[in-house]
């Protein structure tokens, strides 16, 4: 059970960085309203604002944090990360302007950069064929946060729009407290990498990263995945009281269904599926897969149809932890940390831009007299996005690396 509590220990770290998010989702518009007056509308802007900053320092910092983690450690950079975590919430629930508020999401999503070297410590202890079920692991982790954390957040609200954070605050410290004791150092002097400027930044760890021999291909696969897999996030409670009348209790079920599903398969079905097809044949099958149900889900004419595929559309998850667990072999063990810091930074840009991509998108197909009226039209326009993964992955599969099931 201890050689245990460390994996434990940066699974419980995910998730409580997704809780965190999740906790003070529910509550945001009312603390904004709180601290800078206004209306609903008003505090709609500021939030949208908040949630850039904290999408475009996380895409700043996270190969800064990866490549700290690959010079001095990943134990280093997770605890001191996880304290200033805390101490972020902290200056958040008693933040008294705007401006405390943005700079509190600001310090967030440098914060939130941990998920890189987190990701680098799975790949540090896992055995090459292991990388992409842990990674799946992870990502079910988060996942599970995720559902977790907006569900606590709307029932802590009864107290307050502050007590979302005070919770979050103690969950952070509760879990540096756990880290000290349980997470040994796996960075050993065999594997570390000088600290370079030049490449601990997304640019600079991009130029590094991609010369790797076959691994630029995932690079832009990842990217069109994330920026297409976003669409659910960013358009789901709008597509679906459009086109089928749905409440907001039935938008927060079927996400709920959504999110422990993907749970589910990322952290269980992978661990029977990648032995047997590989990662390269699951990726496919999860590009193949997402590709269908975008197509269902923007066709389908009945709500209930859509609400019962929900869950099995989450399968189309697989092809993520196949495709960072492909990159990480592809890797160094020194370039762990920069990988997943530049895989981060990547992710955090599809972030940024899926939510106006697809909204756009949205409101082109949906608003008053539309010709044609399609919701819809933001999946149509994902599975095209997977069709472009697909046909790169097929075309580069000669530059991928085989595993010992593909061989």
């Amino acid at each position: 059970m201890s050689a245990r509590l460390p994996f434990i220990f940066i699974l419980l770290t995910l998730m409580i960085d997704a809780m965190g998010v999740g906790l003070i989702m529910p509550v945001m518009p009312d603390l904004i309203r709180d601290v800078q007056g206004g209306d609903l509308a008003s505090a709609a802007i500021w939030g949208g604002i908040l949630a850039t900053a904290f999408a475009v320092m996380q895409f700043l910092f996270s190969p800064t944090l990866g490549s700290l983690s690959d010079r001095f450690g990943r134990r280093p950079v997770l605890l001191i990360s996880l304290v200033v975590m805390c101490l972020d919430y902290v200056v958040m629930a008693v933040a008294g302007t705007i401006w405390l508020l943005l700079l509190g999401r600001l310090v967030g999503g440098v914060t939130a950069a941990t998920q890189a070297t987190a990701a680098a410590f799975i790949a540090d202890i896992s055995a090459p064929e292991k990388k992409a079920q842990n990674f799946g692991l992870m990502s079910a982790a988060f996942g599970m946060g995720f559902v977790l954390g907006p569900l606590i957040g709307g029932l802590l609200a009864s107290f307050g729009p502050r007590a979302p954070f005070v919770a979050a605050a103690v969950l952070a410290g509760l879990n540096v407290v756990l880290g000290y004791f349980v997470l040994p150092e796996t960075v050993t002097d065999r594997i570390r990498r000088p600290f370079e400027w030049r490449r601990a930044n997304p640019f600079g760890a991009f130029k590094a990263i991609s010369q790797l021999e076959g691994v630029r291909p995932l690079l832009l696969i990842f990217f069109l995945y994330q920026l297409a897999f976003f669409v659910y996030p960013a358009v789901w409670a709008y597509f679906t009281q459009a086109k089928f009348g749905w409440s907001p209790q039935m938008i927060g079920l079927s996400l709920a269904s959504f999110g422990i599903s993907m749970a589910l398969i990322q952290g269980g079905l992978i661990r029977v599926i990648l032995p047997r097809l590989g990662e390269y044949r699951t990726l496919l099958f999860g590009l193949v897969f997402n590709a269908f149900a975008f197509l269902l889900i923007a066709t389908l004419p009945s709500g209930t149809a859509v609400l019962v595929l929900t869950p099995l559309t989450a399968l189309g998850a697989l092809a993520g932890p196949a495709l960072q667990g492909m990159m990480s072999r592809m890797a160094q063990d020194n370039q762990q940390g920069e990988l997943q810091g530049l895989l981060g930074s990547i992710a955090s840009i599809a972030v940024i831009l899926s939510p106006l991509v697809m909204t756009q998108t949205f409101s082109l197909f949906s608003r008053e007299g539309a010709s044609p009226f399609f919701p819809g039209a933001p999946f149509l326009l994902s599975m095209v996005l997977m069709g472009v993964c697909l046909a790169v992955a097929l075309r580069h599969r000669p530059a991928l690396p085989r595993d010992a099931t593909e061989t």
